[in-house]
């Protein structure tokens, strides 16, 4: 089987190795540090936080609560403790702010495999890929919120892969081994970024959570775009790029919008024009003709969240 090049080598040429890398070691630090706070409590006997992903207690002062666990909880008849409501109404708070999906890009222990499994398809040059909606997720979403009305158990949480790999990297992997093994499958064979894209109901959950978030990830200076192809072939959410990119000429600005953006910051190593960065959500209008004002602010206020990038 012929290997191939991998996308980022004119931003290798231009920039270096360590800057076209910049934010992608940036995540697997932030990744693999925050296992590591968890595992070196009943590893090691240090205990700066208790817990796991879907409930923890940093330094016995700092409360943190999956708030989808948090809504799941609720709708199977529990009434949720004090310290545990207010661990989700500050995580709700963060990924307002900060986006939803930075959770998925920038935390969850899941995305190390999918990332491998991407990284192996574009190695081998691996294009078999599954046609399964990307809504399909919002579907699954809602049928995890339900099995806990209609069951009174939290159904979710025995095939959650966020939670059986933390559980597992502890008490030890058993059939966590089967669920993770599945998730690398999938994307490795079926669909390219297929669990994170179309299927995972956490990642559709944070997604809505950060809809107005305000960091974004903006095509500033798009004009400088060679349609290399590169930010398209990284990204776990490609759809999301094009209207920021390409949308000039169409009255839309740089900033990506789609709550589906998982700010992970891929487009950006990867460019080799600098194209991409990290920008404020109000700062959408830079580049615009004047021209453009008037149509903007027509088209912000019909636009639907989730169905399209928003338009402000």
């Amino acid at each position: 089987m012929a290997i191939k090049g991998f996308p980022g080598k004119d931003a290798i040429e231009n920039k270096g190795w360590l800057k076209a890398h910049k934010w992608l070691l940036a995540r697997r630090v932030s990744q693999i540090g925050i296992l590591a706070l968890f595992l070196i409590g009943p590893l090691a006997g240090i205990w700066i936080v208790k817990g796991n992903l879907s409930g923890s207690m940093t330094l016995d002062v700092l409360p943190l609560t999956d708030p989808f666990l948090l809504l799941q909880s609720m709708l199977s008849g529990s009434l949720p403790v004090l310290s545990g409501a207010i661990g989700a109404l500050i995580v709700l708070v963060f990924y307002a702010l900060v986006g939803g999906r930075v959770f998925c890009s920038w935390v969850c222990p899941v995305n190390l495999v999918t990332d491998l499994a991407a990284w192996l398809r574009r190695r081998f040059d691996l294009r078999g890929n599954s046609s399964l909606s990307r809504n399909l997720r919002y579907g699954l979403q809602g049928l995890a919120l339900l099995c806990p009305m209609v069951t009174g158990v939290i159904v979710w949480e025995y095939l959650n892969p966020v939670s059986m790999f933390h559980r597992g990297l502890i008490f030890g992997m058993g059939t966590a081994w089967v669920i993770i093994a599945a998730v690398f499958l999938f994307d490795l064979l079926v669909a390219k970024h297929g669990w994170c894209g179309r299927l995972c109901p956490m990642g559709a959950f944070y997604g809505l959570i950060g809809s107005g978030a305000l960091l974004r990830v903006s095509a500033v200076q798009r004009e400088k775009c060679d349609d290399c192809m590169d930010c398209f072939e990284v990204c776990p959410e490609p759809q999301v790029i094009k209207p920021a990119l390409k949308g000039r000429d169409n009255c839309v600005g740089p900033v990506i919008l789609d709550i589906n953006c998982t700010n992970c910051g891929r487009c950006i190593d990867v460019c080799g024009k600098d194209v991409f960065r990290f920008d404020s959500r109000f700062h959408n209008r830079e580049g615009l003709p004047e021209s453009c004002e008037k149509i903007q602010i027509a088209l912000a206020a019909t636009a639907v969240p989730g169905k399209r990038q928003i338009r402000n």
